[in-house]
Order: structure tokens, then sequence, then C-alpha cells
């Protein structure tokens, strides 16, 4: 026994030994501090913005003994794993977006080990914040109601936005987008909205305003760049009328009741309140100014009047409960009001169902005779209607519902509880029409709201409508276009109105009467429409083809309705053509038509249109006539007067034709004339005055006055001519007797040409002019005209007596002779009496041969 724990004590001790010579140590991290990017991840920061996939951190420890050593990261069980470690080289990397404003602390457990040895470490890191959040808007949407006499700067509304980052990217300003005229103005801080100093409210000119409020923050870093966000609202602000008329309950006597079930903030029932002023009402305002014993409570602004207590502290069974309305008015003062008494009752289980009842009772039916389109908003109140549900609190409360035509009238209230009035109030007054349908149908429904067996309740509501004068005649078209044929006899008929009035009774009798320019023609039938002419018209469509004037379609009471009449009066062939005369002269020159020409005095076409044709003429087939301008001309084979005479085989070549004009109308009429032409043959003229006289040919008159002038024209220049050498002569006593000889004109002289001085004629016709006959072309036989002589010296008086003596070799007879002496020589006298006598002389000869050159021409054109 010795020898044996001997032994074991030996074992011990070498056991003892070789634990104390290999002792194990564990590894352990290294703790830089939270600003290093290695170690062991204690109070280490991060921010949200950090794109993931970044390498953030290492981990960093060491073995006393020098193993390698591996790293760990887990996190607590239920929580997101944002990041992931590389075990060996202890590389921390993002594996999961972050985001302060929903965590802002992360718990990691980081752990080192040496393959034998665990250490484990619990390290917070720190997520900061990156400017991504933009501002939000609280309590959206914005709706403002503002009275239209708003003191200008005054407050109206306070803007709230929070931006959940931190620091200047939480801060948050405001401001208003820029419009045109704008009327509000926006604290940049506070975001307190007022009216712009200087600016007024007008309801009647915008009774609706939308501003748009920009939230934006200070700004901040995100992703290594600055920024800056910002949100937007629109503020919905309605203008509202000035007040002056108090409100009124709707729906009154108010009963509400209480169940034996109902808890501390039961509905009891809910009163509402209209302001008098139907366009833009106020605010109202709910209070309870009596019999409430401490135990109902209401809503200030739904009007929803509640439980406080249970019902089994309840000291009464009924409670009268006096509730005053009060309009909302600038900075929330109370303006008027109105007061109205709910009863309640305490009342027990859901046994009942809604029940109508009428002024005798229960009722199913409602029926209301009423005229057509009442006013938006009035109230029928010819329905006396009462809806109840005799259970107590959540079981009396049910809702009423009016089925029929969409959106014509409404049921106030909507919603009841236990009992109410009902009113049915005009929505759309355009679908109350008589004209529609003389009976309008709608179903009222009561259905209960929380309670398992839903009972509900329907009655018939029947309006029988009235008509009334609402509608104006009106014709089927705005305008009617008639034709009439002109000589028509009085009293046809033009054309037939129609009007419709849908009115019934004597309001749609529609009485038609006419009037306007030109309507003393035409009568209407007062019942029928129908419009003809009086019995004394006679239309002419050549005296006046258009007319147009109104009718007028009126009812009983005087709405009428207009429409335009067109009255086009068409035209009847009862006018045949017309020549000027029955014998027509003209004088044709080969290769130049002559034209004759008929008037048609019917106004329209192809009544008033003529066509021309050749009946008979001597000779025969000698003329062409162009049908629709009446154009005669020889035909083509006739070039020459030679060839005219060897028809005729007579010198004088006068022909005639009888020419017929005929209309195109139905029936057709037509006349005749007798042409009588002389046909002669063209003379070249040459000159201005050739082409005068082409122009001139058709109007003679036009040539006898430019001759006219011309004759005056030269006498002037001759009389100013001779009173300068009167008075050159007068004025002169040096200049001696003188002597002129008359010598004769050689045969062989130049033909005498006569010219118009100053005229000149810019037309096609200038290719003929006028020269001396003797050196033209010789004239055909078959009109022999004289030849006109060359202009001879005028007569003159004798010679005055003078000294010669009678060995002086006799001299020519003087042309013209004077002498000039001091004044007052007889001789002198004498001397300017011959001088006039030549000159009136000079004139008299020129006026003739003007005369003889003008006949002359005249002859060889025609």
């Amino acid at each position: 026994m010795k020898k044996e724990k001997k032994t074991h004590a030996l074992l011990f001790l070498v056991l003892l030994h070789f634990t104390l010579g290999q002792s194990d140590y564990a590894p352990y991290f290294h703790d830089n501090g939270p600003s290093s990017t290695n170690g062991n991840m204690a109070l280490f920061s991060i921010s949200e913005d950090t794109p993931v996939g970044t390498q953030i951190y290492i981990l960093n420890g060491t073995d006393p003994e020098g193993d390698p050593v591996r790293y760990g990261l887990t996190f607590e069980k239920g929580s997101k794993e944002y990041f992931r470690v590389e075990p060996k080289s202890g590389n921390v990397t993002l594996i999961q977006e972050l985001d302060r404003e929903k965590q802002d602390e992360i718990s990691v457990l980081v752990s080192i080990t040496d393959g034998r040895n665990k250490v484990v470490e619990t390290v917070r890191v720190f997520v900061t914040d990156a400017n991504d959040e933009p501002p939000e808007f609280l309590n959206l949407p914005f709706i403002i109601d503002i009275p239209e006499d708003t003191a200008p700067g005054s407050s109206i509304y306070r803007v709230q936005a929070v931006d959940k980052d931190m620091g200047s990217g939480g801060s948050v300003s405001y401001y208003l987008q820029s419009i045109p005229f704008a009327k509000f103005t926006i604290d940049g801080h506070s975001g307190i909205l007022r009216v712009k100093p200087g600016e007024t409210l007008d309801y009647e000119t915008t009774p609706t305003h939308f501003v748009t409020v920009v939230a934006r923050d200070g700004g901040g870093k995100y992703k290594g760049k600055h920024q800056v966000l910002t949100s937007t609202a629109t503020i919905t602000i309605n203008v509202i009328d000035a007040q002056d008329m108090p409100p009124s309950f709707i729906g009154t006597p108010y009963f509400g009741y209480i169940y034996e079930v109902s808890v501390p903030g039961s509905e009891i029932f809910t009163v509402y309140a209209k302001d008098g002023d139907q366009g833009t009402p106020n605010l109202i305002h709910y209070s309870i100014i009596n019999g409430s014993d401490g135990v109902f409570d209401i809503n200030s602004t739904s009007g929803c009047i509640t439980l406080t207590t249970y019902p089994s502290l309840l000291k009464n069974e009924l409670y009268e409960i006096k509730v005053k309305a009060s309009e909302v008015g600038p900075n929330d003062q109370l303006l008027d009001y109105d007061i109205t008494t709910v009863t309640v009752r305490v009342v027990d289980l859901n046994n009942h169902p809604p029940t109508f009842y009428g002024e005798n009772g229960p009722q199913s039916k409602f029926e209301v005779t009423m005229y057509e389109h009442p006013p938006a908003g009035e109230i029928l109140r010819g329905f006396k209607i009462t809806v109840n549900d005799s259970d107590q609190g959540a079981n009396a409360k049910f809702k009423l519902r009016l089925v029929g035509p969409g959106r014509v009238l409404r049921v106030v209230p909507q919603t009841v509880l236990n009992e109410a009035q009902v009113t049915i109030i005009v929505e759309d007054t355009s679908g109350i029409d008589y004209e529609k349908g003389p009976t309008l149908s709608f179903k009222l429904l009561a259905v209960e709201i929380d309670t398992p067996e839903r009972f509900s309740a329907t009655a018939d509501i029947v309006i029988n409508l009235l008509d009334t004068n609402d509608n104006v005649p009106k014709f089927t078209s705005e305008y009617y276009i008639a034709r009439v044929p002109e000589n028509s006899p009085g009293g046809s008929s033009v054309a037939s109105v129609t009007a419709n009035d849908p009115d019934s009774g004597p309001w749609g009798e529609v009485k038609y009467t006419i009037y306007g320019s030109g309507s003393d023609l035409f009568s209407i039938h007062p019942t029928t429409g129908l419009i003809s002419t009086q019995p004394w018209t006679s239309l002419d469509a050549e005296v006046r083809s258009k007319y147009n004037f109104y009718v007028k379609a009126e009812d009983s009471e005087g709405k009428y309705g207009l429409a335009e009449v067109f009255v086009t009066v068409t035209d009847m062939n009862d006018h045949p053509p017309e020549f000027d005369d029955k014998l027509l002269e003209k004088t044709m020159i080969i290769g130049t038509p002559v034209k004759v020409e008929a008037v048609d005095e019917d106004a329209e076409s192809p009544n008033n249109v003529i066509e021309y044709s050749i009946m008979t003429a001597d000779p025969d087939n000698a003329f062409d006539i162009n049908a629709n301008t009446g154009e005669i001309k020889l035909k083509p084979y006739i070039k020459s007067m030679e060839i005219v005479q060897n028809i005729t085989r007579q010198k004088d070549c006068r022909w005639s034709l009888v020419v017929q004009a005929r209309d195109r109308g139905s029936p057709s009429f037509s006349t005749t004339a007798v042409v009588n032409i002389d046909i002669t043959e063209a003379t070249p003229l040459k000159g201005p005055m050739a082409a005068f006289l082409m122009k001139s040919r058709d109007n003679p008159m036009r040539a006898l006055g430019m001759v006219t002038v011309i004759i005056s024209m030269l006498v002037g220049v001759t009389v100013l001519f001779s009173t300068a050498m009167y008075m050159r002569n007068s004025k002169s006593n040096r200049i001696m007797p003188a002597r002129r000889i008359i010598k004769r004109r050689p045969r062989d002289q130049q033909p005498w040409t006569f010219k118009m001085p100053g005229v000149k004629f810019n037309d096609p016709a200038d290719k003929f002019v006028i020269g001396d006959p003797e050196s033209g072309p010789e004239r055909n036989t078959s009109s022999p005209r004289p030849k006109l002589l060359p202009p001879s010296a005028p007569c003159l008086p004798p010679p005055p007596p003078s000294n010669t003596r009678p060995s002086d070799r006799p001299r020519a007879v003087p042309t013209i002779s004077g002498a000039l002496a001091s004044k007052g020589s007889k001789k002198a006298k004498s001397n300017r009496r011959k001088e006039g006598n030549i000159s009136s002389a000079l004139v008299s000869e020129l006026k003739m041969k003007l005369e003889q050159k003008i006949i002359e021409s005249n002859q060889g054109y025609y």
C-alpha cells in the first residue's frame, strides 16, 4: 500500500511539472482608440453614405505565444448583419446599406482565436449622419380658410417641416415659389404664412389661391459632395366671403342615446350646423353651455357629443343638453351663434331596425309636389321625415343614403344616432327639370353601421314636378334659305320655319312674326310658321333678287327666339334680247370686224346670255359671226376690194344681212336686226393722226373735239407771232420800205406735208401716218377723190406808191411790203392795216387747209 501511494505522488509531481513548463495564453485585440481604423472596432464610427463593398476596418490582434490568429465577426440573434470579416487578414467589409435615421448604433461581436483559445468582445459601432433625407412636411394637406377682409401682414398659417438629418442638414428654412401678383409671404425660419403687406384679398376676383411652399435644409455632405435637399407642398387658401348671417342647426330636433354597453368616449350624437352664408361659410365651433352634468363632452370642430363616464354612474335617464354653434372668425374669434337642444336617453341593446316616420306614424313612401329648378342648397321643406332606431348606443347608429339620379339631391344628416329629422337638400338644380321628366324617384336608405345585424330600412322618395316657363322658343336652324321664282303670284309660299318650346301649356305655344328690311313684301302665318309673299307682292329679279329679314318665335310670356331668312328671287326668262335699232349701219374695213350688240334685261344666266347668228345675208356666204361677242367679219377668202367687186360686180359695195340674237333661257326668246355694211379697204395711213383716227373711228365727237383744240392752238400761235411782229415794227424807225419778190414755185418742189405739232400717240396704230395725198399711193378708182392742191400764197393788197424813176428796171410783185416811220405817219398806219390783212389771210388759209386734210383722212379710213 505504501509503495502504491508513493507511485501516485510521483506521477502527480511529474504532471505538475509538465503543466507549469508548457503554459498557453489567449490572444488579444489591440485597442488603438476610436479614431483608428484597426484594432477591435471599439467605438468605431462610419458614415451612413458609405458604399456597400467598402473595406471599413481591419481587426488587429496578436497571440502572446506568436501563434497565427484568425478573426471572427458576428451579430446578435435577430439583428441585421452589416459587416463581414476576412478571417485571416481581419479586413472588415460593409455588406448592407446603412441608414442612421433607422439605426444609429450597431452592436457587433468580434472574436480572435489562435486555434486553442478564443476571445470574444462586444463592441459598438456608431453610424454618423449624411445629408440624405429631404425635409418632410407635417399636417399635410395644407388647406386654409381665411376671410377676405384679413388685414395685410396678418399671419394665417404656420407651415412645419422636419428633417431627420443632424446638424446643418437637419435645419429647415422656408420660401414660396415666386408667382406673378403673389399675395402671400412666408417667414423663412418659423414657416409662418402671412398676407403680403400692401396686398388685399378679393373673394369675387379669386376665391381660391394655390401657394407652393418650399422647405430647404441647411445642406451637408453626401457621398463626398455638398448637397442641399428640398421638398415642396401646395397650400390651398380659400378666401371666405364677408359674413352677415348666423349659423343654424340642420336636422333638429336632435335625439341621442346611451346604451348600457357604452364606455367613456362613446359617440352619443353629432350635431351639424351650417353657416347662413352659403357662398363662403365660416368654420363652426361647437360647445356645451348647459345640461351636461359633467358627463358629456363635445368636439368643438366636428360637433360630436361623447360620453365621459360609464352608464352605470349616470344619475338620470334623460338629459337635455344645450349646444351652442358659433362661427369662427379671424384670429379664432367667435362670432354669431345658434343654440339647440339635444335630448339624450339611456337605452338598452340592439333589437330594433331603423324606421322612417311621417306625420302620422311609420311610413315607407314620401311624396311632394314642387316647381322645377329650385335653387341649389334649398331644403325641400315639403318632406316631413323622421328616422328612428329605438335601440341605444352603437346599436342605434346608422347611416342615411339617398339612391337615385346622381348628385341631384343629398340627405342631411348622413350619420344618425337613434333619431333625426331627415333633411333633403337640392344639390344640382339642372337635374330637377320638368322637361326631362315630370317625376323624380329616389330610395332613402338607413343602414346600421356598427352592429352585426346591419339592420336597415328603405323609403320611397317621389317628387312631382310642376312646370315653369324656363325655356325660350328655339328655331330648328339659325337661318333659312329660300328660293322663289320671280313673277310668282301674290300669296305664294316661300319657306316654312319651325321653332320649338319644350315648356308645357301656353308656355309651349309659339307665335311667329316677321320683321326687318325687306319683310314688307312677305308675311308669316302666326301658328304654322309658313312664310309667303304678300297678296299684292310682285317679285322681279331684275329689280331686286336678294331679300333677308328676321322671324321671331314668341311664347305667351314674351320669351322669344330669332332666326334669319334669306330669300333669293330666281330669274325667269321674261325679256327677249333687244338691239339698239332694227336697222343698223356699219362700215367695215377688209380684215377688221364690226360688232353688233343686243341687251337682255333678265337678271341671271342663262336667261341673259345671248347667242348671235346670221339668218340671211346678201350676198350669201360672205360673212361669219362670233356667236358669243356678235363680231361680224368677212369670210377668210375675201381679202381685197377686187374680190368684193367680183362678188357684187358693183362699184358701190354695200352688203346687207339679218342678224338674230337669241338668249339661252327656257323658253328661249330671240330678235333680229338688219345690218347694212359698207365694205371698204384700209388706206395705209401714217403718223400719229392716223393712230388717233383709228382709235376714234367709233367716237366721231372725240375726233371733232381734238381737231377743235388743235385749230385753237394754231390760231393762238399765229396771233402771238403777228403781235410780236407788229410790236417790233412799231418801235423801230430805222427800217426802210422793203419788198419781197414772189417767185413761182418750181414744179419739182417737195410736196407739202402737214404734221400736227405737239401731239404723240403711243398706240400700235402709229403705223398710219398722214402724208400729202399727191405723194401717196394711187387710190382705188372705185372711190375717186379730188386731189388737194398745195397751198398758194394769199392775195396781197396793192403795193404802196413809191417815187421810182422811169429809167429804173421794173421789179417783181412783192409778197409783203411795208415801212416803219416815225410815230403818227399816215404811211405807217396804212402799212399796219395792210399787215393785219395779210395775217388774217394766212390764218384763214391754214384753217381751211387743216379742215380739208382731216376730211380727206376720214374718207380714206372709212
